[in-house]
């Protein structure tokens, strides 16, 4: 028994279609296979496969370049569709996302000819990579570093949690390159790092950027999380993003916009789990019986699911409402903080409940909820923790409302 999502009165007839389709591909693709490749922590290779064939990589990519050039709001329908069937899938697909993004804004000319079109056929996929061992929340004290050497530059230092760090063929990542920049953020360059994809010990022309042996993680399996280790690595100064002229010591700036986008992409996957939690929720209360009727005939029961079904309502209303601003060019930080922060909360709750609901079952590997159990954690502290938001958010309603 499948639970379709509200349909939103403003959605267009083209993002009725590419949902349904996602839908469609998520029930008969994702939900019966992901136990398989979550179990034994396998790269889902074939459903990558079949998301290349369905343009999923080149969905916001202009047509120019040979994607889709959808916009912000229907990318977040289908992030939404993807993580309810499994957020790893939403994974091999969401840095390559913030990857374009940053190509598409911030980009030279040369630079979108150049990637793009390959990125929208899913022939070369993307990464980028903020995080340090040491680093945690505080991307101002990144200690990553690059300095000119001939035509390029040298890059050396650590990256951590980069989703998709092994196979992907580009890495835009934020080091230091002006150690005496006041404020700190003025001292920071986005570089296009390329390598070579599904290797660990690159060589050749793209020596010096190692990948160690994948994290391992409590959720979040099947899609890699690796460390990077640049050692003496040498980047072409035009892959700067942006170019050298353009874009030396501005990668701080570019990286925080992508994060906005980021933060949209996030609270949709929150979205997405606690839909999927929901619909775990009424099918079992419908089921199970107790004292000689289904559960969700129990009063106790339908007051879980009715907090349940307005917490999904009111992330993906919010969701929304941040995407629809960044795609009308409106800024959106506070809107993007309040989505990430109320939808990946959501997104706990409502797999905590259907937990609940399920009983001694829920904590049963043959029952879909055990791992969601373990997934949703993940959504709390990625692209910026629940804390961190609070941060955001506190800080942009005061500027807002000064007096």
């Amino acid at each position: 028994m499948a639970v379709a999502a509200p349909q939103d009165t403003e959605m267009t007839d083209e993002q009725k279609a590419i949902t349904e389709m996602v839908r469609q591909f998520a029930d008969e693709q994702i939900i019966p296979n992901a136990e398989h490749y979550d179990h034994e922590d396998l790269f889902p290779e074939p459903i990558v496969e079949q998301m290349k064939e369905l343009g999923l990589f080149g969905v916001t990519i202009p047509e120019e370049h040979g994607g889709m050039g959808l916009d912000l709001t229907t990318y977040a329908m289908i992030v939404e569709e993807l993580s309810r069937g499994w957020i790893s899938i939403s994974g091999v697909i969401n840095t390559h996302f913030i990857g374009s993004y940053l190509l598409m804004k911030f980009g030279s000319e040369e630079q979108k000819r150049k990637y793009l079109p390959r990125m929208a056929t899913g022939e070369i996929r993307a990464a980028f990579s903020l995080s340090e061992p040491e680093l945690g929340s505080d991307v101002q004290a990144i200690k990553t570093s690059a300095k000119k050497v001939g035509e390029g530059y040298e890059i050396n230092g650590q990256k951590m949690w980069v989703t998709n760090g092994l196979r992907s063929s580009l890495v835009f990542v934020l080091v230091k390159t002006d150690p005496d920049a006041q404020p700190r953020h003025r001292g920071f360059t986005c570089f296009i790092a390329e390598k070579e994809g599904g290797v660990s010990e690159n060589t050749g022309a793209y020596e010096g950027l190692n990948v160690p042996p994948q994290i391992k993680k409590l959720g979040y399996k099947g899609v890699e999380s690796t460390e990077l280790v640049f050692d003496g690595y040498v980047c072409p100064a035009e892959n700067i993003l942006g170019g050298e002229q353009a874009g030396l010591n501005k990668g701080f700036s570019q990286m925080m916009d992508a994060l906005e986008v980021g933060r949209v992409n996030v609270a949709a996957r929150g979205v997405g789990i606690a839909q999927r939690a929901l619909e775990l929720a009424l099918r079992y209360s419908q089921e199970r019986k107790t004292f000689g009727k289904p559960i969700a005939e129990h009063q106790a029961i339908q007051f879980k699911l009715a907090d349940m079904a307005t917490q999904v309502d009111a992330a993906r209303l919010l969701t929304l409402r941040a995407a629809r601003m960044k795609d009308a060019g409106v800024r959106s930080d506070l809107e993007a903080g309040m989505a990430k922060l109320f939808a990946s909360e959501a997104g706990r709750f409502c797999v905590e409940e259907s937990f609940r609901i399920h009983g001694g079952y829920g904590y049963s590997k043959e029952y879909e909820i055990e791992r969601l159990y373990r997934d949703a954690p993940l959504l709390l502290i990625g692209e910026g923790t629940s804390e961190i938001q609070r941060m955001v958010i506190g800080r942009k309603v005061l500027e807002r409302n000064k007096l």
